[in-house]
């Protein structure tokens, strides 16, 4: 699945955008340390690179104000228009059929237009390698995820994860691991987040946590519950570097250079590959390969060092070989694999079930882009939490109660005949 940008043929080339005014609209708050963190620092990066290219942004925009923020950036003298949020898509398009003469892209969506590329840096190969790490370490067999929407990205990036856990739980013995879920209904929900966090680990028991919320909360309530209770929950860094909110929990992470996709693209408008006659077929979906996504608690930190003797000592079978390996090194070798332009390795390679036990992909196939990219149901093993209700130990403990209740009661019972 691995796709790249199609390049426009040299018939199509025109002079170059001499000098670029760039607009980005951002949906959340650039200080957000997540999604539109990310999108910010990848547009400084390049906009500090090039003396030919000046750039603007607009945080915070709902997606119902989509257009009027266009519009705004178009009025600044911007020729070139970033717009960073899936619910932003239609807006995008509309605008593009409206100014022809401006240059519009689009990220996480499918609409393209004459003048309107999409771009997208994907991360299910990093939450796959997460789960292997969650997997190896996990103490109780459940993870957890809190999840900002429902919505295929979402779901690919669970799949992958639970893929990865079960992987590596199940090699160490466990019989059925878990990943539960719990949907925010919100991309920046920091409080929110913190709650279901809370949830996951006191009601079901999980012991590693994913998500995908723009702000470090979930990492912080798992690094405070380390400091005060002792309790070590791992977590992952999601979108940017984390590890400096929970040096003793975050474990690892997915982390993005969208700088490698905006410079790819701004280069080629100046130079004239990309014009606003030729991209209905840009679209970008760059991974490890590419340089667009890098495994990392920070940047240059794919592991939390005080982690890696623990994968080290924890030994499992490399499904592909039949060796035994360490985790560690089966993290390392698949993220190797996977490094490539062209990847060997696939994770979403059957036989895969979905959660209600049926065969979604059989055995050696592997899914490709338009599989992944419209992905609405769980692997096995996913299940939906609930955010309130009596904590599954709870449930457990009563359970065993009635047990040793009834055990006694029918031995009375006996012992009296």
């Amino acid at each position: 699945p691995n796709i790249k940008e199609t390049t426009p043929t040299l018939g199509n080339v025109k002079a170059g955008f001499e000098t670029i005014k760039a607009g980005f609209v951002y949906v959340g708050p650039i200080g957000d340390y997540g999604w539109t963190h990310a999108h910010d620092q990848g547009r400084k990066i390049v906009d500090n690179k090039y003396n030919w290219l000046n750039t603007v942004y607009l945080e915070s925009v709902p997606e119902a104000e989509a257009s009027s923020a266009i519009e705004n950036l178009i009025n600044q003298g911007c020729n070139v228009i970033f717009t960073t949020s899936f619910g932003f898509m239609d807006a995008t398009l509309e605008a593009a059929k409206q100014h022809p003469d401006i240059i519009f892209f689009h990220c996480s969506g499918y609409e393209r237009y004459k003048n309107m590329g999409t771009y997208f840096a994907e991360f299910y190969q990093l939450y796959y390698l997460n789960g292997l790490m969650a997997g190896a370490l996990t103490k109780t067999g459940k993870a957890g995820y809190v999840a900002a929407y429902l919505i295929p990205e979402v779901v690919r990036h669970i799949n992958a994860f639970a893929l990865g856990f079960r992987e590596t739980a199940k090699a160490r013995g466990f019989d059925d691991p878990k990943v539960y879920v719990l949907e925010i209904g919100a991309w920046y929900n920091p409080d929110k987040a913190r709650e279901f966090a809370r949830v996951l680990i006191e009601r079901y028991d999980c012991d590693a946590l994913a998500f995908t919320e723009d702000s470090p909360a979930v990492i912080q309530y798992c690094q405070e519950l380390f400091e005060s209770k002792g309790k070590l929950v791992y977590a992952f860094a999601h979108y940017s570097p984390m590890l400096s909110y929970g040096r003793n929990v975050t474990l690892s992470g997915q982390l993005v250079h969208w700088e490698v996709i905006y410079e790819d693209i701004l280069v080629k408008i100046h130079n004239g590959t990309y014009n606003t006659t030729n991209l209905e077929n840009v679209d970008y979906w760059w991974m490890l390969g590419e340089g667009a996504v890098e495994l990392g608690a920070d940047f240059g930190v794919p592991i939390n060092p005080i982690f890696e003797d623990d994968l080290k000592n924890v030994m499992v079978e490399d499904k592909l070989t039949g060796e035994t390996v360490s985790a560690y090194e089966l993290v390392m070798r698949r993220l190797n694999a996977m490094n490539k332009t062209e990847p060997e390795f696939e994770p979403f390679t059957g036989p895969i079930y979905a959660n209600n036990g049926t065969l979604m992909v059989q055995e050696g196939v592997k899914l490709g882009h338009d599989e992944l990219w419209t992905m609405q149901w769980f692997v096995q093993g996913v299940e939906m939490a609930k955010a309130a209700g009596i904590p599954i130990w709870v449930i457990g403990a009563i359970a065993g109660v009635v047990i040793v209740v009834v055990v006694v009661y029918f031995a009375m019972v006996k012992r009296k005949k």
